[in-house]
């Protein structure tokens, strides 16, 4: 017995040890990775199977529910099948008696007739409404559901194609394809202000600081706080040598932005004609002294 009983601790035990030294190995394993695991091709074919999962998982959702109405039915019938028989014997149960009450009178037997007939009809109305109430509900539960499903299976499309244009923009080169890209993510999501504030960005590089300042605020209708915006203002704003108005939105970034550099901004080409600006200067070393300090 104490054999037998060790035999099956040694079977729980060894089993539980392997999978900890597995998981182990596996944590060193990602812990050691040098490169994304994934491309973007794979990310495209795991998005497709969730999207899969979610039309099988509302396929399986709809038979179900379909079956669950078909047994509600077969139980409807059978319990109208079932009153209607009770009330049939019970009628005839009473035509018994009543035949043997014949002496009493026709009047008398036809009036128990009437009042048979009539309990009949109410109860079996009353079973009808009950299960006719219950199928409506499910019937709207259903309507509801698939409403809400369908609602859900759009959005997670619209989700990766724009993750897919997303992809593609980083991937592309040619400034006139990445704006024709951004203008399809806009197109399908107007409200995107990533999109509007890249579409931006491509503008200062095309030369077109109007262009880009419009796009900004139209960034920062939708988004007041959107730190990206402020940023391509400021650019834009230099580059129409508008200095004072760059730097108000220059601070505006950098005062709320984390992680922003000094030399960052100075890097930047369309920041070239505030590097001698006094103001420009104070401004990035503030940061450059706050840096430190906040670390």
């Amino acid at each position: 017995m104490r054999a037998l009983i060790l035999f099956t601790v040694l079977c729980f035990v060894s089993p539980i040890s392997f999978a900890a030294q597995v998981h182990d190995k596996e944590t060193q394993d990602v812990d050691k990775l040098t490169e994304p695991m994934y491309n973007p091709f794979v990310e495209r074919y795991v998005m497709d199977e969730l999207r899969q999962l979610r039309v099988d998982m509302n396929t399986m959702h709809v038979d179900m529910t379909k079956e669950v109405v078909n047994r509600e039915l077969t139980a409807t019938t059978r319990a109208v099948g079932y009153a209607t028989d009770t009330v049939t014997y019970f009628f005839y149960l009473i035509a018994g008696i009543s035949s043997v009450l014949l002496l009493v009178g026709w009047n008398s037997i036809r009036e128990i007739r009437d009042k048979v007939l009539n309990l009949a009809d109410n109860k079996v109305n009353n079973v009808i409404s009950e299960y006719e109430a219950r199928l409506e509900k499910f019937e709207q539960e259903l309507h509801s559901k698939s409403i809400g499903i369908n609602r859900a299976q759009k959005l997670l499309s619209r989700h990766q194609d724009i993750h897919s244009l997303w992809l593609k923009a980083g991937q592309e080169q040619i400034l006139s394809n990445r704006l024709s890209i951004y203008d399809q993510i806009l197109e399908i999501d107007p409200e995107n202000t990533e999109a509007m504030t890249y579409k931006a960005d491509l503008a200062l590089e095309m030369n077109e600081p109007q262009w880009a300042i419009n796009l900004c605020h139209q960034a920062l209708v939708i988004d007041p706080e959107n730190k990206h915006a402020f940023y391509q203002l400021a650019g834009a704003y230099a580059l129409l040598n508008q200095p004072h108005e760059a730097l108000i939105n220059l601070e505006k970034v950098i005062s709320h932005a984390e992680g922003m550099a000094a030399e960052e901004v100075i890097n930047d080409p369309v920041f070239t004609s505030l590097l001698d600006n006094p103001q420009f200067q104070a401004l990035l070393q503030t940061e450059t002294d706050d840096s430190p300090a906040t670390s």
